[in-house]
């Protein structure tokens, strides 16, 4: 005949044990979960990376997301204002001839935004900031934008 205080700790252990397998199989889901998104992350690094790359040695047109996207070029010697797009250039102008450093705001009132609805204000900002990161613009620490000089 068993031994019944044997089969109540056998019993008791195999409760212990199958606990301690739902939490590893729980902790191993969630190291899973997180190398998948590592893997993501990482392919998004790699594209965007060489979409930088591209973007840097070319002020050709290119494509993003299967749309062709005119690409802004740096501000290095040899590349005139020309080379920007006709809106890019426009912008630059009118940041040139305000009196001083400007907002995003009075930029689009010059260039006619309608500066009412953030909604088409934000653009604009994009633009002016896209400006900034390829040396034409320089950004001032209050948000106003001025030229380079």
């Amino acid at each position: 005949m068993l031994d019944p205080e044997l089969l109540e700790r056998i019993t008791a252990r195999r409760a212990e044990l199958d606990e301690l397998e739902e939490q590893l199989a729980k902790q191993l889901a969630g190291v899973r979960a997180e190398r998948d998104e590592l893997a993501v992350a990482e392919r998004v690094l790699e594209r965007m990376t060489g979409q930088l790359a591209e973007e840097r040695s070319s002020a050709r047109p290119g494509q993003v997301g299967g749309g062709a996207v005119m690409l802004i070029p740096h501000r290095e010697p040899g590349v005139e204002e020309g080379a920007l797009p006709w809106d890019y250039q426009c912008i630059i102008a009118a940041v040139r001839q305000a009196a001083g450093p400007v907002m995003a705001r009075e930029v689009g009132e010059a260039v006619g935004v309608d500066v009412s609805m953030k909604a088409k204000l934000e653009p604009l900002r994009s633009k002016l900031v896209r400006l900034v990161d390829r040396g034409w613009l320089r950004k001032l620490p209050d948000g106003r934008f001025t030229t380079r000089l």
